[in-house]
């Protein structure tokens, strides 16, 4: 049992369609954003909607977002437009007995907000190891840490998680009564990701293995 306080809707939060799906237990919200190593970022520029793959990393119930400072979705959300952020996992594919009752299993996750710029030095290189660790766990303490160049050119924003939802979609098809006595295969493919082996840039100097944090990623 969580004892994270529930997701409370909102009026952009609220699930509508397929609401049975919706999940109200934030460990839900966290375990869904956890899972995953890249989300989309939505922001209007202009008159039009853009939406492009973001890094991120959760801390809390605090997102953290990164990018090029030169990046017009970056700079459009530091200056408080308003964002969506959402992170989606496909688990299977649904096969029915009808087309219309194809679907997929999922995992979603939905944030609503205003970003904010993280301008104080602290609190960004614990956003920039945040980020980090969600990607590749282990790294930031085993690696060279940003230098000032490479601080200058990234931008950090921070999203709060106050406004999500979570939408998830498991088992079998849902044909029509009438349908079931079709003699067409119906259930589910499965779909997962599958971690690698991993490969070692040809510039190594000779003799550095593998660390545990990258092995271990493959069980």
């Amino acid at each position: 049992m969580s004892t994270a306080p529930p997701l409370s809707p909102t009026a952009r939060s609220t699930v509508r369609r397929g609401a049975k799906r919706a999940r109200t237990d934030r460990a839900e919200l966290y375990a869904v954003l956890d899972a995953g190593l890249v989300g989309h970022l939505g922001v209007v520029l202009g008159d039009a909607p853009v939406v492009l793959p973001t890094g991120y990393g959760r801390d809390g119930d605090t997102l953290y977002l990164h990018g090029s400072t030169g990046a017009a979705t970056l700079r459009a959300a530091a200056a408080g437009a308003p964002v969506c952020f959402t992170v989606t996992h496909l688990d299977g594919i649904v096969y029915a007995r009808s087309a219309f009752h194809h679907s997929v299993n999922y995992r979603c996750a939905v944030v609503h907000g205003a970003a904010r710029l993280v301008t104080d030095p602290g609190e960004r290189l614990h956003g920039f190891e945040v980020l980090t660790e969600h990607l590749a766990p282990g790294s930031w303490s085993a690696t060279r840490q940003p230098d000032r160049r490479e601080l200058a050119a990234t931008a950090l924003l921070a999203l709060d998680l106050a406004e999500a939802s979570v939408k998830v979609r498991t088992g079998p098809p849902g044909d029509d009564e009438a349908d079931l006595a079709t003699p067409v295969w119906a259930g589910v493919l499965p779909l997962r990701t599958v971690v690698g082996t991993p490969e070692s840039d040809p510039l190594l100097p000779e003799g550095v293995p593998v660390p545990e944090r990258v092995l271990s990623r493959q069980v």
